[in-house]
């Protein structure tokens, strides 16, 4: 048997389409469950033969899909909402370091972006200056400026910190 006739997928998608949407939605919002449908339908078109039961293939396949998207969808959730929940983690407490990590974070985060940048690839990436300066498309003297106005401004909120800790 060879590929499925377009119109006969054209029938099916008029004659199920909708359901196969309506249905989709308990698990999906609108748009979400729209997809579904025409990847399943995709998936259809790409079967070498067609399905015994097309009408119950399509409602499996859009069950099953529905499901997936649900629970990567619910997963993608945790994620984003725990990577919200923490700032990016450039210093790692240790109990024999001099400052606490989330000064020294907090420090690094009140840093104007382009110094912060900076700072990230020079210290974290161990890239040269000049590297940088090409990455950003920037003179050396620039990416070298803003590396120590960001040193000085961190090295600033530290001492403030430590200032205030042990007044």
């Amino acid at each position: 048997m060879g590929p499925i006739d377009p119109s006969r997928l054209s029938r099916w998608f008029d004659a199920y389409g909708a359901a196969l949407s309506l249905y989709a939605r308990q698990w999906l919002e609108a748009g979400l469950a729209d997809d579904i449908v025409q990847d399943v339908f995709i998936r259809l078109m790409s079967q070498r033969a067609e399905p015994r039961n097309v009408k119950a293939w399509l409602f499996r396949s859009v069950r099953n899909a529905a499901i997936s998207g649900l629970r990567s969808g619910k997963r993608r959730q945790r994620h984003e909402e725990q990577a919200a929940a923490r700032r990016p983690a450039w210093f790692e407490a240790r109990a024999e370091d001099l400052i606490d990590a989330a000064t020294a974070q907090d420090a690094m985060m009140s840093l104007p972006s382009d110094q912060r940048e900076v700072l990230v690839l020079r210290i974290w990436a161990t890239m040269t200056l000049r590297d940088i300066a090409e990455l950003l498309d920037e003179p050396v003297s620039t990416v070298f400026s803003r590396y120590q106005a960001g040193l000085e401004g961190i090295r600033n909120r530290l001492v403030l910190s430590c200032r205030t800790k042990n007044d």
